[in-house]
């Protein structure tokens, strides 16, 4: 049987570019070489290139998303989507693929941009009955009077902006007068800025997949952080306590599942995705949802993976299959 030739697509051109390439970096140490034959591709704004283990570097062929390796023109069977912020997670990359006629491990176009927009992402699930927290809106350019949005949401509240992730841009602010410098941060990010009440509970995310058309679920990992708030810091640089299985009941643990599953469903989900929430008096409280989430050995998915007695190469080959089956 030959081997399939897998893309593992990393990179982006937001903020977020160098978490993803530590996650394409495992994905293709991970993927197993008998069965695959691994290809590491970098979108970044200065190029598309195939990035060969010796270095080397040839460009893609936009027309097809072709490569030329060790003499041979290769269009790939899938591609293994590890790109976060844009284009790869907003649905840019997606449709691209998609008018290809090339599988890929992500959501499709328009789950992708639904769900990489938290704030029309909320606003969809709210009508399917998913609890979240309360919520204002702010676009760059028109006037708002602090004191009334903060009548609505509350102190402490948090301000991120509308299109982003790792925590960038991110601020949790606990007095009125630290309002307009946390929306100026978030601007440093994207044009829009949500601001949400800040919920007091236990904080976990839940990794969602499907598998032979089942939606799974993995066990929650609670988010332990050293700092204010599950930061970038807290992500990536260690300040924070990752624990999984999550210090729950096992009722919370059913309920918060469930939600995740929920919404993978109410989105029309494929592929791996990650849900976060606070447990506030028991009941869930969604944050936002993930289409590409890291996959960096500092990432969640991968210690949830490991927690469910999986090993990782075997699960991201089942990503790939459900995703070539998926085409037909």
């Amino acid at each position: 049987m030959d081997k399939k030739n897998i893309a593992v697509v990393m990179g982006g051109y937001s903020s977020e570019f160098e978490i993803s390439l530590n996650s394409g970096a495992v994905v293709c140490e991970a993927l197993d070489a008998s069965v695959y034959n691994v290809f590491a591709i970098h979108i970044l704004k200065d190029g598309w290139l195939y990035v060969a283990e010796n270095g080397s570097r040839q460009p893609i062929d936009k027309a097809n998303f072709s490569f030329m390796a060790n003499g041979e023109k290769i269009v790939p069977d899938v591609i293994f989507n590890t790109v976060h912020g844009t284009p790869g997670e907003d649905g840019y990359l997606q449709a691209y693929w998609n008018l290809l006629g090339i599988p890929h491990t992500s959501p499709n176009f328009y789950q992708s941009a639904l769900s990489f927009n938290k704030r029309d992402c909320l606003s969809v699930l709210k009508g399917f009955g998913v609890k979240c927290a309360n919520s204002y809106y702010i676009n760059k350019g028109i006037e708002y009077k602090a004191e009334n949005i903060i009548k609505i949401v509350g102190l402490p509240c948090f301000v991120k902006p509308n299109r982003a992730g790792s925590s960038y841009g991110i601020s949790k602010v606990n007095h009125l007068e630290d309002f307009d410098a946390a929306v100026q941060n978030a601007f440093t990010e994207d044009t829009e800025v949500l601001v949400e009440t800040a919920l007091v509970g236990t904080e976990v995310s839940v990794g969602v997949y499907k598998l032979d058309g089942e939606i799974k679920a993995f066990m929650p990992t609670e988010i332990v952080s050293e700092n204010e708030f599950f930061d970038y810091e807290a992500k990536y640089l260690g300040q924070s306590q990752e624990i999984t299985p999550a210090r729950i009941s096992s009722e919370e643990t059913e309920r918060v599942q469930e939600e995740a599953r929920k919404v993978y469903s109410i989105l029309g989900m494929s592929g791996v995705t990650r849900s976060e929430f606070i447990i506030q008096k028991g009941e869930p409280y969604l944050i936002e949802t993930n289409t590409t989430p890291g996959l960096s050995k500092e990432s969640i998915i991968p210690k949830q993976v490991r927690q469910a007695g999986m090993v990782l190469g075997d699960f991201f080959g089942s990503l790939i299959e459900e995703a070539f089956k998926a085409r037909g």
